[in-house]
């Protein structure tokens, strides 16, 4: 696995996303979680990425266990800002210094290391000036608990205000074939503008680019995707037309249609004008991971972005990208 630079920070070109392996999608299964961390780093994929709302709080621990003994070949990053209670229940989004240092501090205990190599701001909370969070964010890095910083889910002005405080290293955001936005909303010009690098969660839209998905019936009962409006009805039928254009194309190169959209996401590190770009795509089964790690060695050639570009454009997918969306690109 090759490696790219966000900002200062040198992580593995693909990473793996943890929140599917914690209570969003469906049932878990811990030694399976286990078993997939363990084969992403036999494969280089060395950039993980969790947060203390997944579990809640408890996966921090299990990502602890699966690195135990191997911390200096790991880029551990994770994120403050969605409060949960203990029972899963959410208390809200916190930006409040003080919860900053003990989120952090937390984190660090259940991941059982004395240093958070990248840690984000998962959600922008408004009733807090950014200023007053990122201040916090700064002392954090000031006393050597986090070595480099990022935000998620940000608007420009947002991401300029806390770079101002605080140089960051990463910006996430989703960003797939039917989620273009960052293309639009001026996020990755704002990234590329001030050296910051972008890193994309969802890179598959949460599976549904994978092709693995035919039927609404397919997603599991207590999957958080049964309440997300592309996943549904009308939205659901036309968004299966978009892949199934990718699903052709990929046929073509030998590959699934989830290599050809993940690899689609690697080739925007860097395209026109874009800043470096990591995507995270999320999974707990071995047999997926190793897929979204192949797809690092699928060449795109110039014609094949620009037929991907046609197949499924900008503002292609039909819905929103979550049910309620009050709490993204603040």
């Amino acid at each position: 696995m090759r490696t790219r630079t966000l900002r200062d920070l040198t992580v593995s070109a693909q990473g793996l996303g943890c929140m599917g392996m914690s209570d969003f999608y469906g049932s878990r299964d811990e030694d399976e979680a286990l078993r997939t961390i363990h084969r992403a780093l036999e494969l280089g994929v060395t950039f993980l990425d969790t947060a203390d709302m997944y579990g809640p709080n408890t996966f921090g621990r299990l990502v602890g266990r699966a690195i135990a003994g191997r911390r200096d070949d790991v880029v551990v990053a994770t994120k403050f800002g969605n409060e949960r209670r203990e029972d899963g229940s959410f208390v809200g989004i916190n930006g409040r210094p003080e919860y900053v240092h003990s989120a952090c501090d937390a984190s660090l205990q259940r991941l059982g290391v004395d240093v958070i190599d990248l840690y984000y701001q998962h959600r922008v909370d408004t009733t807090v000036p950014i200023e007053d969070t990122w201040g916090a964010m700064a002392e954090l890095v000031q006393a050597g608990k986090v070595r480099h910083t990022g935000i998620s889910e940000a608007a420009p002005e947002t991401i300029r205000r806390a770079h101002a405080v605080t140089p960051l290293s990463a910006v996430q955001t989703e960003y797939s074939l039917w989620a273009r936005d960052p293309e639009d909303d001026g996020v990755l010009a704002t990234c590329a503008e001030l050296g910051i690098g972008f890193v994309a969660y969802s890179p598959l839209g949460r599976g549904f680019l994978s092709g693995q998905i035919r039927t609404p019936e397919d997603i599991p009962v207590g999957d958080y995707r049964r309440s997300d409006p592309r996943f549904q009805g009308e939205a659901f039928e036309r968004n299966l037309g978009l892949v199934e254009r990718v699903r052709e194309i990929a046929e073509e190169k030998g590959a699934t249609a989830g290599q050809l959209a993940l690899a689609w996401v690697m080739a925007q590190s860097g395209r026109d004008g874009n800043p470096e770009l990591v995507p995270i795509p999320g999974t707990k089964r071995v047999s997926y991971l190793e897929e979204n790690a192949a797809a690092a060695d699928l060449a795109l050639t110039d014609d094949d972005l620009r037929r991907m570009d046609e197949a499924a454009p900008a503002g292609a997918a039909v819905g929103d990208r979550y049910a309620d969306m009050s709490s993204v690109h603040r």
